[in-house]
C-alpha cells in the first residue's frame, strides 16, 4: 500500500506525514508538493504536484490518496476537481478528504467549496472518507498573541461555544483513516471533546499567562473594522468576522466525539491547546 498526500508542505500535511512515518514504513509514503525543495526535510519521497495543474503521472502507483483541501479560498472547487480528476486517471483506490463540519448544512461560507468538493468525489466514483474537521485551536495564536500585546481578545462570536481540537488531533484522525479498513464511504464529524466560548479561552490564557486578558465581544462590523485596522485586507477582515457570527450561532459547536472515537483517545484539552499557543 503506497499512500500520498498532498499539501505536504502545510501545517496539517506535515503533522501528517510525521504520524504516518510512525505507523508505515517510509517507503509507503508519498510527500505531492507544489514547491518539491520545501520537502526535503520530510523523510519521505517527494513528487511535484500542483492544486491548478494537477500532473495524474505524480499520482502513478498510489493506492490512497489524503486530499488535504488547499488553501486559496476561491479556487478550491476547480483545484479539488482537478485533482481528483488527475487520481480517477491515474487509477487510485481510495481518496480521502479533509472536508468541513458540517459542509452540508453550515452557515459558515467555507463549506460551499468543501460541499462541492464532496460531490465531485460522489460523481467520480472513487471510494472516498470525508474528514469534515472543525475549528482548530492554532486558528486562534494571531488572536492569543494579539490579546497578550493589546489587553483584551476581541471578537464577534458572543457565546458560541466552539469544539476545537489540535491540528494533531485531525492528523490522527487522517492516519487511521488512512492505514485501517472500513472507511470507505463514511463522512466523519469531527470537533474536539470539549467546547469553549471565546470568553472560556481568555480566562484560560489569562490564567496561564499569569494576568488578565478580558474577552471583548464587538459587534460584526467594529470586529471587522478591528482587524482592518490591524493590516488584514478588508475583504478578508470581513470574511473573518462573518464566520465569528456564525459561530455566535453554532456553526462550530458539536458534541458528538467522533473525532475522539476515531482516533482512540480524547482531543487536546483547551488548557493544553493554549499552552502550545503561548510556548
Amino acid at each position: 500500500m503506497t499512500i500520498a498526500i498532498t499539501g505536504a508542505t502545510g501545517q496539517l500535511g506535515r503533522i501528517v506525514i510525521a504520524k504516518l512515518k510512525a505507523r508505515l514504513p517510509a517507503g509507503q509514503i508519498v510527500a505531492l508538493a507544489r514547491s518539491p525543495e520545501r520537502a526535503s526535510d520530510l523523510g519521505v519521497a517527494v513528487r511535484a504536484f500542483d492544486y491548478d495543474a494537477p500532473d495524474a503521472a505524480a499520482l502513478a502507483g498510489i493506492d490512497t490518496l489524503l486530499l488535504i483541501s488547499g488553501s486559496e479560498v476561491g479556487k478550491r472547487v476547480p483545484q479539488h476537481r482537478a485533482v481528483i480528476a488527475a487520481a480517477k486517471q491515474a487509477g487510485v483506490a481510495r481518496i480521502a478528504y479533509t472536508s468541513l463540519l458540517r459542509a452540508d448544512s453550515s452557515a459558515l461560507s467555507l463549506a460551499t467549496e468543501h460541499l462541492e468538493t464532496e460531490r465531485a468525489l460522489a460523481a467520480s466514483g472513487i471510494p472516498h472518507t470525508i474528514l469534515r474537521n472543525g475549528w482548530y485551536i492554532e486558528n486562534y495564536a494571531s488572536g492569543v498573541q494579539a490579546a497578550l500585546a493589546h489587553g483584551a481578545l476581541i471578537g464577534a462570536a458572543g457565546d458560541g461555544r466552539i469544539a476545537a481540537a489540535t491540528r494533531a488531533d485531525y492528523a490522527d484522525a487522517a492516519v487511521a483513516v488512512l492505514t485501517d479498513t472500513g472507511h470507505d464511504g463514511k463522512t466523519y464529524e469531527l470537533a474536539g471533546d470539549t467546547a469553549f466560548t471565546l470568553a472560556d479561552l481568555a480566562a484560560e490564557v489569562s490564567r496561564q499567562a499569569g494576568r488578565t486578558i478580558p474577552y471583548r465581544n464587538l459587534s460584526v462590523a467594529d470586529y471587522a473594522a478591528a482587524l482592518a485596522g490591524a493590516g488584514l485586507p478588508a475583504p478578508v477582515a470581513g470574511m473573518l468576522a462573518g464566520w465569528d457570527a456564525d459561530i455566535a450561532d453554532g456553526a462550530l459547536f458539536d458534541d458528538g466525539h467522533a473525532l475522539s472515537k476515531l482516533i482512540g483517545h480524547p482531543t487536546t484539552s483547551l488548557t493544553d491547546g493554549v499552552k502550545a499557543l503561548l510556548a
